[in-house]
């Protein structure tokens, strides 16, 4: 399982886990809730720029589509081909195997979210 308190969030419910100079990125449990049964994921190609606060992509459930914005400025190194291939996945493990893509930044991500301040965001409980 993984330990929610070492990630870091963004108001817009992407996580954030960092392991030196690569980012992996993922949508919240919250949002996984929120969207419903997600269809299809549209993630930006190995390689491509990402820009803090941009579009990187869009997340569609049988409720709504929702943009996927990047919390980081990096490089795309690995997109989630499960999630893919698969896009339920994000809804039954958000956190591990529904993650979307990893960056190489230059600079440790900063003004991010604790999980405490995430889950004060969302009204929920930690």
């Amino acid at each position: 399982m993984t330990d929610l308190t070492a990630l870091s969030y963004t108001s817009e419910h992407e996580w954030i886990s960092v392991d030196g100079d690569i980012v992996t990125i993922g949508v919240t449990d919250h949002a996984a809730e929120q969207l419903g049964d997600v269809v299809f994921v549209d993630l930006p190609a190995v390689g491509a720029a990402l820009s803090r606060d941009q579009v990187m992509g869009e997340i569609e459930s049988t409720k709504s589509v929702s943009e996927l914005y990047a919390p980081v400025d990096g490089e795309v190194v690995a997109v989630n081909d499960a999630v893919d291939a698969d896009p339920s996945v994000v809804n039954a493990d958000p956190f591990g195997d529904g993650w979307l893509v990893r960056a190489r930044v230059a600079a440790a991500p900063s003004g991010l979210l604790d999980r405490a301040a995430y889950v004060r965001l969302t009204g929920g409980e930690a």
